[in-house]
């Protein structure tokens, strides 16, 4: 299972990750700023407290929270499917 082991704030609304595979890289997260309950992110050092949280998601409080999958498969395009390949199996059998 791939997990993501750091995170970093980068400039703008901008993350680095890595993940337990290797890969590594930034995703770009302005599309969320200023939504919702991302408005927070308007606040710089509340943005900078970025964590991966102890069940592995990518975090900024116990209410802020990103999918650390979702993120990956954006960040190496790959596919839900190649991700987990069981989701294809169930595709199958259904």
């Amino acid at each position: 299972m791939i997990e993501a082991v750091d995170v970093e704030p980068r400039d703008g609304y901008r993350i680095w990750l890595r993940y337990s595979d290797g890969a590594s890289g930034e995703v770009d997260l302005s599309d969320m700023a200023g939504r919702g309950v991302f408005k927070v992110w308007a606040d710089r050092v509340f943005f900078e407290k970025v964590h991966v949280s102890d069940h592995g998601s990518i975090a900024w409080s116990d209410d802020i929270e990103l999918c650390a999958d979702a993120l990956y498969m954006e960040l190496t395009g790959k596919s839900a499917e190649e991700l987990f390949p069981a989701l294809g199996d169930r595709a199958v059998d259904a």
